[in-house]
């Protein structure tokens, strides 16, 4: 079987699980952006009645297309999400796959284990330690750590392979977490200095991603006491976080999606765009986001 899923601590816990409940599997990561793309690559290949199982990836405009494809090729499907669905996005995908379970309400781990090992305590404390991070409950330290150890990707496979384990902590995960947390602070700081305030039915903190961007913007909200942060990358990919639930909102018309606290979309830089935001900090997107945001 192929697992097709995000690239963080929610996605490696449901890999962790999808392993315990099958055994060795292929798995692919990926980013929010290059979904589509990975999912239309694995859809163009005979699936000869495999299994197809993606998690935490969210439902992306025309993404019935590699839905349709895959089945034709002989893929079964099976798709588990947290992330918000409209309905009608729903019914487009719910006819094309053998399963689909979208529960807000859980992580994608915590929907994986319910599914998956309802009845296995290892699988449940996995999805309870990854939903406390991914959810923002923030009441078990372990959540937080794993989470930091896999802003680096080459801790990924690590990770997975201890929690298949039930090993939630060693050696190697505390060196990396202190490590890791020096070098957040100094990217942190930088993009305090380099952070821009547009003030108007919202007060919006825009900020270029140099890493770790959860901490960036809570970072940026303790100190500007801002009603939504946006952290942009140098492709112009963004993450945006805010206090009232219209992140995804937000993000929906800048071809992304996400939760209503939490999500990502992607500016479309041109060329020109990039260079500019390189030397100046600053994008002309940013006013077309106020404008939306402020429309909501």
């Amino acid at each position: 079987m192929v697992h097709l899923t995000h690239n963080d601590l929610d996605a490696v816990g449901a890999d962790a699980i999808h392993r315990m409940r099958y055994g060795e599997i292929f798995t692919v990561f990926s980013s929010v952006g290059t979904f589509p793309q990975l999912f239309q690559r694995i859809a163009g290949v005979a699936g000869r009645g495999h299994l197809l199982s993606i998690s935490d990836l969210g439902y992306q405009q025309g993404i019935e297309k590699a839905a349709e494809k895959a089945v034709s090729n002989g893929w079964r499907i099976e798709w588990r999400d947290h992330h918000r669905w409209e309905d009608e996005e729903v019914q487009r995908i719910r006819g094309k796959v053998g399963v689909l379970h979208v529960d807000t309400e859980l992580c994608a781990c915590g929907i994986v284990a319910r599914d998956l090992l309802p009845h296995d305590g290892r699988a449940l404390e996995v999805a309870e330690v990854v939903c406390d991070y991914d959810l923002w409950k923030n009441r078990d330290p372990r959540a937080a750590i794993l989470a930091r150890v896999l802003t680096r990707e080459e801790n990924r496979e690590y990770v997975r392979d201890c929690l298949i384990r039930g090993i939630f902590s060693d050696e190697r995960i505390e060196q990396q977490f202190h490590e890791i947390d020096r070098e957040m602070q100094a990217m942190i700081d930088r993009s305090m200095r380099d952070a821009r305030i547009y003030e108007n039915k919202y007060r919006i903190a825009f900020t270029p991603l140099y890493g770790h961007p959860s901490e960036t913007a809570y970072a940026l909200r303790e100190r500007y006491r801002s009603d939504i942060e946006i952290i942009v990358s140098p492709s112009g990919r963004f993450s945006i976080r805010s206090v009232p639930p219209i992140s995804h909102l937000i993000a929906r018309q800048f071809r992304g999606g996400g939760h209503p606290h939490a999500a990502g979309g992607n500016f479309s830089f041109n060329l020109i765009d990039r260079a500019i935001f390189w030397l100046f900090k600053r994008t002309r997107h940013f006013n077309r986001l106020a404008k939306v945001a402020n429309s909501i």
